[in-house]
């Protein structure tokens, strides 16, 4: 077997099976085959796709070029989430906390953010002391112990996936439907979950613009999982403009405190925690409708219980409690402005990407994953979609540590809200739910 004929095959559109596919990413881990002949691979595989079947196998193949997390008796009742990546995303730290308080183990691995904000390892790594970087055998054992982990990836997983999107990213071949696929479900299986709830956002602020897309690459996504035997659900949510109020790594971290604190009920944050929620207690079977599953899940937080469970993560992975209700311990800028409503009208929309660009400006995100980002910065959304807005009110906050950049910031900002005289419809933020028995 030769690259150059699996080259010339997927070249012609045909299909590779899967002892090609192992063949190939066995080459590209041992060395023998050069980058560009894999360079060249994915640039085939950008114009001509893969099957199912072909994406299947090569998600095994990346998952079994390096360690796959075993969580033991707590394996069937793992649960993952995953966000494909937004702009105010911080969904995930106040979700994780509320699953584990409801029983369910949880064990999340997460990458730094690249690009204009920060990841969820980012948002935590703002808190004082929180120690992201846990061995597998620690990420286990405090899973076993309180539930919960949230760490940052190891190269020892997946590692095939790692070499594939350094190439794709020099080759222009990362937004290939098929290799984003493998990707993101590689490193879940790889995980140790066997229960995977994956956030697929479509949107301004989102790497697939449009809800087809979104749609396309979901059912791709559950189908893998299908056939290697793991239960994926796909939500499909919009990122047209930012989730929350909170842009920026330390204010996200505080937003989802008070959500915790059950001082945020409503709002885009609320439906998305409470909805990805009561998926996964339906899809565990400890529910039989979302309603009734939605029910406990807020008795959970309005409890204080959710709380104590990120308190619990939290003096677990060496972080300093005492930020909880002391939110000056964080990081804090040296620049808090307050940005004016120039017209009065209602907010029909806040552009998410503009948003996120005066966050990058401001110094929130990274263009390389050693870059280093500002935790203390960002923006608060004091007004949102839909609200009624006054000339003259606060409509945006920005927290900065340099003046300059702050112009900058307010510029982008400013074109980011759109302002209209007519109060606008508000849009689901829910656009589909994909499951393996609907496809």
């Amino acid at each position: 077997m030769r690259i150059v004929d699996l080259i010339e095959k997927k070249k012609q559109g045909q299909v590779l099976s899967k002892e090609e596919i192992n063949f190939l990413i066995n080459s590209l881990m041992d060395e023998t085959a050069p980058d560009y002949q894999i360079a060249a691979w994915l640039m085939a595989v950008y114009f001509k796709g893969l099957t199912e079947d072909e994406t299947a196998y090569l998600t095994e193949a990346m998952i079994n070029s390096g360690e796959v997390i075993d969580f033991g008796d707590l394996t069937d009742s793992i649960v993952d989430k995953h966000s494909t990546g937004g702009v105010g995303d911080k969904v995930t730290i106040t979700l994780i906390p509320l699953l584990a308080a409801a029983g369910i183990p949880v064990a999340k691995l997460s990458g730094k953010g690249l690009g204009h904000t920060g990841g969820t390892i980012d948002k935590l790594e703002s808190i004082p002391g929180f120690n992201t970087k846990l061995t597998i055998q620690e990420l286990i054992a405090q899973v076993k112990k309180i539930n919960v982990a949230i760490a940052s990836q190891t190269q020892n997983l997946t590692p095939a996936d790692g070499k594939l999107y350094a190439l794709r990213d020099v080759t222009a071949t990362v937004d290939s439907m098929p290799l984003i696929a493998s990707s993101v479900v590689s490193k879940k299986i790889a995980s140790g979950a066997k229960n995977i709830i994956l956030d697929v956002k479509y949107g301004s602020g989102a790497f697939m613009k449009t809800p087809e897309e979104a749609v396309q690459l979901s059912k791709l996504m559950v189908n893998i999982g299908k056939i290697l035997n793991k239960s994926i659900t796909a939500v499909i949510t919009s990122m047209e403009e930012p989730l929350g109020r909170a842009v920026g790594n330390s204010l996200e971290i505080i937003e989802s405190i008070e959500f915790l604190k059950g001082n945020i009920k409503e709002g885009d944050v609320a439906e998305l925690t409470y909805s990805f929620a009561s998926i996964a207690l339906v899809q565990l079977g400890m529910y039989h409708d979302k309603s009734a599953a939605k029910a406990y899940l807020k008795e959970l937080v309005h409890s204080g219980k959710a709380l104590e469970k990120l308190k619990e993560l939290i003096a677990a992975q060496g972080g300093n409690l005492e930020i909880v209700n002391n939110y000056d311990l964080f990081d804090l800028p040296a620049y808090k402005v307050e940005c004016e409503a120039k017209k009065s009208g209602y907010v029909h929309n806040i552009d998410a990407y503009k948003i996120a660009y005066a966050c990058k400006i401001l110094g929130a995100g990274r263009d390389r994953k050693t870059d280093p980002i500002d935790y203390s910065v960002g923006v608060y959304l004091n007004k949102k979609s839909g609200q009624g807005v006054n000339e003259g009110d606060v409509l945006y906050t920005i927290y900065s540590n340099d003046p300059e950049k702050t112009k900058i910031a307010q510029r982008y900002c400013d074109e980011a809200f759109d302002i209209a005289k007519d109060k606008p419809v508000q849009q689901n933020m829910i656009y589909k739910i994909i499951r393996a028995e609907e496809n």
